[in-house]
């Protein structure tokens, strides 16, 4: 059953627990991943996880062992409540596996949320889900945020009184930025405006609106995306004096990143420095670009989540991994 535009958004934000599953794919994992952590905390809560409510399986495990996905859906944990598996990263060979679980599937199993990459018409995945009678199937693509995802996400930043020009800004940076980058924007807004009655104006967005890449954060990138994993605590030391907070150093790595994989599958990027970004994308490869992608957006969702570890000793980590994964 294939869900689209308003339809797939409404479904996302309160998914039916009745269900079987759910497949959420993607050319863009920050998207992805985006859409993945709203339906998951809709089905079971914020605390799901915490409660053991929430089982997450690599495809590469499943592929070789389909019980595994079988007993996570039918086990039953010690906190009551919905429950979720979660299928991270499908591909080709998760077809059969996918197929036998959907079958065993019983009322009172957990709900199976499955995401993926930019699949093909011809995948298993795809075709499973698209046909499958009840279990859902949503595409999300790199369009920008449509007016009913901007007023979504303004809701659940809780900012409801904005002036009509400040919202105007608004929908123009939700279109210029990337979904992660405009969430954490309205977050530090919520936070700048937490406590004042007044509309949200003009300034307020000013203030709170990512500032222009210095030339620091260029520097990291090059060093990062060249394997210089040596040089990265002194340019981390002068971007967090800088005011460079962990999350948009991420999303800045996740988007250099992007624009490398993009140009390893062949897109044409337009770019100042395209050059140079074209020599790295051919020194990482399509497959290792794509393993960084994966680490840089497990890496922006526990920085967004409630964990006790330091941010920027978080990203740090990820950047020298990061560094070290490009000198193979």
């Amino acid at each position: 059953m294939i869900l689209t535009g308003p339809k797939a958004q409404a479904f996302l934000a309160k998914p039916d627990p009745k269900l079987p599953a759910v497949l959420i794919y993607g050319a863009d994992p920050m998207r992805v991943a985006l859409k993945r952590q709203e339906a998951v905390k809709a089905l079971i809560g914020p605390k799901g996880d915490e409660e053991m409510r929430l089982t997450r399986l690599p495809a590469s495990d499943i592929n070789k062992n389909a019980a595994l996905v079988i007993d996570a859906l039918k086990s039953q944990g010690f906190f009551p409540g919905h429950r979720v598996t979660l299928v991270e990263e499908a591909n080709h060979y998760s077809g059969d596996t996918l197929t036998k679980a959907l079958k065993d599937w019983q009322p009172g199993d957990a709900t199976l949320i499955v995401t993926a990459g930019d699949l093909k018409k011809t995948s298993p995945v795809r075709k499973l889900f698209e046909k499958h009678p009840s279990a859902v199937c949503i595409a999300i693509y790199d369009n920008p945020p449509t007016a009913q995802e901007i007023d979504a996400e303004l809701a659940r930043a809780n900012l409801t009184q904005i002036d009509p020009d400040a919202r105007q800004m608004l929908v123009t940076l939700a279109q210029q930025l990337d979904p992660g980058d405009f969430r954490q924007t309205l977050e530090k807004l919520a936070l700048y405006m937490l406590g004042d009655t007044t509309p949200v104006s003009t300034t307020d967005v000013k203030n709170c609106a990512p500032a222009s890449t210095e030339a620091d954060l260029d520097d990291m990138l090059d060093i990062v995306a060249t394997g210089q994993s040596d040089k990265i605590g002194p340019v981390m030391t002068r971007l967090q004096s800088q005011g460079v907070n962990a999350v948009t150093l991420c999303i800045g790595t996740l988007r250099h990143f992007r624009t490398l994989h993009g140009l390893a599958v062949g897109a044409r990027v337009f770019h100042p420095r395209a050059r140079q970004l074209e020599s790295q994308a051919r020194g990482w490869g399509i497959n290792r670009l794509e393993q960084a992608l994966k680490l840089l957006t497990d890496t922006d969702l526990s920085l967004r989540s409630a964990t006790r570890a330091p941010q920027m000793a978080v990203m740090e980590r990820a950047l020298i991994r990061l560094a070290m994964m490009g000198k193979r």
